[in-house]
């Protein structure tokens, strides 16, 4: 059976409503790292499957005409109008839930919270203290491929990754070095750990991430 991850994620998201709870409120408007998306978006996205039901989802996809990324960013708006202070409730209040995308575990969950701490706290130079376990618990979802099923954005083959902080390695090619969590925004797209990665692929899988 694989293990599950339920307790760190509980944990992450109540860190994360306890660093957002004493935030001022102009910095919910700070970009994020996830695209277009703000903080505040961020944080609604986080949310979203907790406080959207399920037929106000359906009702979403139809208007979006069956489209998932079109409904997500219509609905993580929606939910982003609501005051900081509920967003950070629902932090808290949800932070036990079990909720997961169809065919995946919990795994999915954790790389959510750890990805998109990151997304939130980077640019608001939020300390995080997730540990290195859980990011090489992430990495080793994120190389599986289902993860390619709205997680993945960038294809690793002809790639070496190696984690520096931990015993994790994954597939053949030029080599590319560097803390696991690095590694892991790498894969999904993000350059902001860009200049922690080191070898011969890093620079290339570092251009697959910006796009």
């Amino acid at each position: 059976m694989a293990m599950e991850y339920w307790a760190p994620i509980a944990a992450r998201r109540r860190a994360l409503a306890d660093q957002l709870a004493g935030l001022p409120d102009d910095r919910w408007s700070t970009p994020s790292l996830c695209g277009a998306w703000t903080v505040r978006d961020v944080v609604a996205h986080l949310v979203l499957p907790h406080v959207v039901s399920i037929p106000g989802f359906a009702t979403a996809m139809v208007r979006a005409g069956g489209r998932f990324e079109r409904a997500n960013v219509a609905m993580t708006a929606r939910v982003a109008e609501r005051p900081t202070d509920e967003l950070v409730g629902d932090l808290r209040r949800f932070a036990d839930s079990r909720a997961k995308p169809p065919i995946f575990d919990s795994l999915a969950p954790l790389t959510e919270v750890l990805v998109h701490g990151q997304d939130i706290r980077i640019p608001l130079d939020l300390d995080d203290e997730a540990s290195v376990d859980l990011w090489e618990a992430s990495l080793g979802f994120l190389v599986q491929p289902k993860a390619r099923r709205g997680f993945v954005s960038v294809r690793l083959d002809g790639f070496r990754l190696r984690a520096t902080d931990c015993g994790w390695t994954h597939g053949t090619g030029d080599d590319v070095s560097g803390p696991a969590r690095a590694l892991a925004m790498a894969v999904l797209g993000r350059t902001a750990r860009a200049d922690e990665l080191r070898g011969a692929g890093a620079d290339r899988l570092v251009a697959l991430a910006a796009g």
